[in-house]
């Protein structure tokens, strides 16, 4: 990719075509992002030319593991932070979807040699947690979409199904992503790379976004809303908050702060959404971005409600998301 076009900012430069993406700006020799049936193309050339392309943080290698066989009939991945609630919501979308494991079998944690992910494969769903804040997220990104690659994956979707601090939103409200921006409000995710800012454009596809938004019923117990996601770099500081160790802003500064966001229609606040976005686009996987309110930080900073409470509140996100996944699978036997 020319790094003049890599370095803009932009809005949906790709264009999705009868399962290829291409770039429509003249003058970009950007590569076709997925081949005729929908495999990933790899946008980095060395990958093909490592002969066992080992996703270390994975425990997963090319020529080590039989990818293709493991993991081609894959057509959704759900990420999370935590290994527990994507074990939860392995055992959540199994129910959903009906599939059953052989008699004696239990969920297994793919990765767990590895010991920094977790991932649970239930049929075609992959459900991997992500650990905490864009570096984590960006590290287990790079890998997952190689295994995309190598496994032969056919039109994967990618989702985050998270928590986040709403503005202006009750606790327990889901929030489907419009827009991932950071801190100072760019549509973007940057980067330094050998020395340079490269900034990648951090796109959600607008067609999911609708699609996930109609599944919400009015007999849910939760609402659902779109809007921007902000993420930030950090969980105290960067998002304003007062009760982290330091301290160097006042309650007045943070007021201010979260109703300029809001004005400027962000509805959430979470640590994963640009870089999720950015990487997800440019790689051509339609993403979306699912998150539930745990706190509204109009009304304060700490996260003080009963667990038992939040337990609840976290499947939301995981409710829409399987709604999406089992309509997509009964209309692809039809």
């Amino acid at each position: 990719m020319s790094q003049n076009h890599e370095n803009e900012e932009h809005d949906h430069f790709y264009h999705y075509e009868d399962g290829a993406f291409e770039c429509t700006k003249p003058g970009c020799n950007v590569r076709k992002l997925r081949n005729p049936d929908g495999t990933l193309r790899p946008q980095n050339p060395n990958i093909e030319a490592i002969k066992d392309d080992f996703l270390y943080h994975l425990g997963l290698g090319a020529a080590s593991h039989d990818l293709v066989n493991m993991f081609s009939d894959v057509q959704f991945v759900c990420m999370g932070g935590t290994s527990a609630r994507m074990e939860i919501f392995a055992h959540y979308i199994m129910k959903e979807i009906g599939h059953s494991l052989p008699t004696g079998a239990d969920l297994q944690d793919i990765t767990r040699k590895s010991q920094r992910f977790a991932m649970y494969k239930v049929g075609p769903v992959l459900c991997v947690s992500h650990g905490m804040g864009v570096p984590s997220i960006g590290i287990l990104l790079h890998e997952i979409i190689k295994l995309m690659y190598h496994a032969k994956v056919k039109n994967p979707i990618f989702f985050r199904i998270g928590t986040c601090g709403g503005i202006g939103l009750e606790p327990g409200t889901v929030i489907v992503a419009n827009q991932a921006v950071d801190e100072m409000g760019n549509n973007y995710y940057e980067q330094k790379i050998c020395g340079k800012v490269v900034k990648r454009p951090a796109i959600v596809d607008k067609r999911l976004v609708n699609e996930l938004l109609a599944l919400s019923k009015p007999e849910d117990s939760f609402k659902v809303v779109t809007g921007a996601t902000m993420c930030a770099n950090d969980f105290y500081e960067g998002q304003g908050r007062t009760d982290g160790a330091f301290c160097e802003h006042s309650e007045e500064d943070k007021m201010n702060y979260l109703r300029e966001l809001q004005n400027k229609g962000v509805k959430n606040i979470e640590m994963e959404a640009t870089i999720f976005a950015a990487l997800t686009y440019k790689a051509g996987i339609k993403s979306a971005l699912v998150n539930v309110a745990l706190v509204n930080r109009l009304k304060g900073d700490q996260v003080t409600t009963p667990k038992e409470v939040m337990m609840e509140w976290q499947n939301h996100p995981q409710i829409l998301v399987g709604r999406y996944i089992k309509k997509k699978l009964s209309e692809n036997k039809s």
